[in-house]
Order: structure tokens, then C-alpha cells, then sequence
């Protein structure tokens, strides 16, 4: 009887290592995002997870929290660097107070099109900036797709640069979102983006800008009736990890976690195609009219702040180097 009741907890012991040491091998990050769960970019981490699943032979998994669940962007930034969140998106507006260089993304007009934004992006200099916050312990991993934003306002239609006079505009914590909207005639006012619906509703701002599903999905249709369409700047989403857990993962959990963020980054710009139509369509059916503005007469404008960030070497650099790309 000895001898059995032995064998038996050498059994259950050899199971219960054997069980510890399968759950250690399973690494779970933390990944938190300020978006709806029906935005493309969270669609694309959640394919990011699954394709990360198969990848890694359930070995690596993601352990997503959307809608603001954790906080802000600047809030998830934050726990980033202190080590209490793993992952998270932030637009470069954002991150350009944690990564300063970024800031060139927020200047009005710097692309030609679309592709010309991509070819910057997934080239070079796209790959330089993503390591431009790694001394604040912030390493980027790819860029989303976040179209072009442009203006939507309550009362007043924005068709020329002289309508924005007066009018205070909501923008993210950016410098140059700020200095964008000053050289416009506007009046920036840096509000959370959980805020903003009411503080459209009662006329803390007169209106905001942001790309079309953003403009959708928020609901902000309801009650900012005029959309112009002036396109001023392409400012991608950004996908970032914190130091505190990318040095510790081994060679071969990187090339999985990279093998499934460009996955998503493809599956995501597909979606957001789809997601602009729809966003523009629905938001007329609801009443909202779509202007489309000459965009020269916009660009000529804001002329000013490009002289202003030219003064700095680097940034200088970076706008004859994206300009030039092709």
C-alpha cells in the first residue's frame, strides 16, 4: 500500500510540474486600444491574435481590451512604459510627445496620395521612426491605416480656411495638430477623444477632425451635419510595444509577433478601404453633407507651419527626405 500510495503522487506530482511548466511556455500579452470592437483596427488584432495562436503553436497569445477599457492613449502609453500594459495603438499624433521626430506625420499636406504615405511608411524612414521611442522604453511594430483627416463642425460649413475663423476646433495632444489649426484661423482645443462627443453636444467645441469611420463609428454624425473633405493630414495608427517585454522575448517569439503584425497590418488596410465608403455613405443618409473643398487653398495656408518646423535640422531632413520618396 505504501508502495502505491507512493507511485501515485510521484504521478500527480510529475503532472502538476508537467502543467506549470506548460503554462509558463504560454506567453500572454496584454494588449489595450481606445477603439470600437467594430473599427478595423481591432478587427486586425483580433486576426493578429488568432494568426499569432497558430503561429506560435499556442505558445504566444494576445489578450486584447478595447474601447477604452484601460484608459486613454496617453493613458495606455503610460502603462506601457511602466511595464503594466503590454501592447497598445495610438495614432502618431500621440506619440509624437513620446517620440518627437514623429511629429513630421502631423504636418498638413506632406504626402502626394495614399501610396505615396504607404511607400513612406513600409520604407526606411517608416522603419526609423518606429525606433524613435525606444529611450522612453516604446518600440513601434507597424502602422495601421488611419486615411486622412479632415473637418466636421456643428453649425457652420467649412469651405474655405476663412470659415474655421473663430471656431474652436477639437485636436489631439499634438503640437502640430495645434499649429496646423492656428495657421488655418482655427482655435484648437486638445480634448480626450472619450470626451468629445459631449463636448460637441454642448458647445464646448464647434467641431473636430478626424477621418471618415472615426467620424462614423464615434457618432459624432449626430451632431456635426458638415463634413470637408480637405484631407489636411495622414496621420497613421501606430502599433507599439514596451521595452520591458520585447527584450525578453527570445528571437523566435519576435519573428512570430512580427510574422502576425504584418499580417494584420494587410488585413486592416483592406478593411479600411471598405470602411471609408461606408462611413461616407451612411453618414449622408443620416443627414450630413459632404463638402469637397479645393485643398490648394488649404495647403497655401499652412505654408507657415512648415517654415516653422524647418528650423529644426532633423525635422527638416525628414520632410526633404518624405517629400523626395518615390
Amino acid at each position: 500500500m505504501k508502495a502505491l500510495r507512493r507511485l501515485i503522487l510521484i504521478v500527480c506530482t510529475c503532472g502538476i510540474v508537467q502543467n506549470c511548466s506548460q503554462i509558463k511556455q504560454t506567453r500572454t500579452i496584454k494588449l489595450a486600444h481606445g477603439l470600437d470592437v467594430n473599427h478595423s483596427v481591432h478587427k486586425a488584432m483580433v486576426k493578429m491574435g488568432e494568426d499569432l495562436k497558430e503561429i506560435s503553436g499556442g505558445k504566444m497569445q494576445l489578450e486584447i481590451y478595447p474601447s477604452q477599457q484601460l484608459g486613454t492613449e496617453r493613458e495606455c502609453i503610460e502603462l506601457l512604459q511602466i511595464g503594466s500594459l503590454d501592447m497598445t495603438k495610438v495614432s502618431v499624433g500621440v506619440m509624437e510627445n513620446f517620440a518627437p521626430l514623429m511629429k513630421v506625420f502631423g504636418l498638413p499636406y506632406l504626402f502626394e496620395d495614399r501610396a505615396h504615405s504607404f511607400k513612406v511608411l513600409d520604407g526606411p524612414i517608416g522603419e526609423e521612426l518606429l525606433d524613435e521611442g525606444i529611450q522612453y522604453w516604446i518600440k513601434g511594430l507597424a502602422y495601421y491605416d488611419a486615411g486622412s483627416r479632415s473637418f466636421y463642425t456643428k453649425d457652420k460649413p467649412v469651405r474655405t480656411p476663412d470659415d474655421l475663423k473663430g471656431l474652436k476646433i477639437r485636436v489631439m495632444e499634438s503640437v502640430t495638430a495645434m499649429d496646423m489649426v492656428k495657421s488655418l484661423g482655427g482655435s484648437p482645443t486638445p480634448i480626450s477623444w472619450g470626451e468629445l462627443y459631449t463636448s460637441l453636444q454642448q458647445g464646448v467645441v464647434d467641431g473636430a477632425e478626424n477621418n471618415p469611420p472615426s467620424f462614423y463609428l464615434s457618432r459624432h454624425y449626430e451632431v456635426c451635419k458638415y463634413y470637408a473633405l480637405d484631407e489636411h493630414t495622414v496621420l497613421p495608427d501606430v502599433l507599439i510595444i514596451g521595452t520591458h517585454i520585447w527584450n525578453r522575448l527570445s528571437d523566435q517569439e519576435k519573428a512570430w509577433l512580427n510574422q502576425a503584425v504584418d499580417a494584420s497590418v494587410a488585413y486592416q488596410r483592406a478593411l479600411w478601404a471598405e470602411a471609408e465608403k461606408e462611413a461616407l455613405e451612411e453618414v449622408q443618409k443620416a443627414g450630413v453633407t459632404v463638402i469637397r473643398p479645393d485643398k490648394s487653398i488649404f495647403s497655401k495656408e499652412v505654408e507657415s507651419v512648415y517654415s516653422e518646423y524647418e528650423k529644426d535640422e532633423a525635422i527638416g531632413d525628414l520632410i526633404e527626405r518624405i517629400k523626395n520618396y518615390n
